[in-house]
């Protein structure tokens, strides 16, 4: 695949967000190849395009894999796995908002649950209120993002939209 200045500079941004997000630089960079791709790329083709080693091609679509965001599928003729994503920016933050819940999130709400449950007479009660409101606050987001997962996309472009809006139909002041 022949990347145009536009494409290269789209896809070495995407490694460089996918570093301060956390994610491995070429990871990033594979997945934002086969979200612009126009087809299912083979891990051959994806280490000519992008000029890396096809073992960090391997590693890094078994990772994207765990994650949910590529797929392999087959084409006629070809005897190779190849890979797509869904192209669909929605399904794609879905993804990866569901799992850093399933990574991230679940995990330290089942340590802050066990925390405030655990408490003994020693322990300070300052500190325990603290997690308690950490504990509550995820416990309402988690919630939250349950609601909003099941909104069709339209309605959550809509939602985003009103930003300030909100604050108004609230009665409160946009600061």
């Amino acid at each position: 695949m022949i990347l145009t200045p536009v494409k290269q500079k789209f896809i070495l941004h995407w490694g460089e967000m996918g570093t301060r997000w956390g994610v491995n630089r070429t990871i990033s960079q594979i997945h934002a190849l086969l979200f612009i791709a126009d087809s299912p790329l083979n891990a051959e083709d994806i280490a000519e395009t992008l000029v890396i080693a096809r073992s960090n091609v391997s590693n890094s679509l078994k990772e994207l894999q765990g994650w949910g965001l590529i797929r392999v599928v087959h084409v006629l003729g070809d005897r190779r796995d190849h890979f797509d994503t869904s192209k669909d920016v929605w399904q794609l933050f879905r993804t990866i908002v569901d799992e850093r819940k399933r990574r991230e999130f679940d995990p330290t709400l089942t340590v802050l649950r066990e925390c405030v449950m655990e408490q003994g007479e020693a322990d300070d009660e300052a500190a325990l209120q603290r997690m308690q409101d950490v504990l509550d606050f995820m416990e309402t987001l988690t919630a939250w993002m349950k609601e909003m997962e099941r909104l069709p996309p339209e309605t959550l472009m809509k939602i985003l939209k009103m930003g300030a809006k909100v604050q108004k139909l609230l009665g409160r002041d946009a600061d």
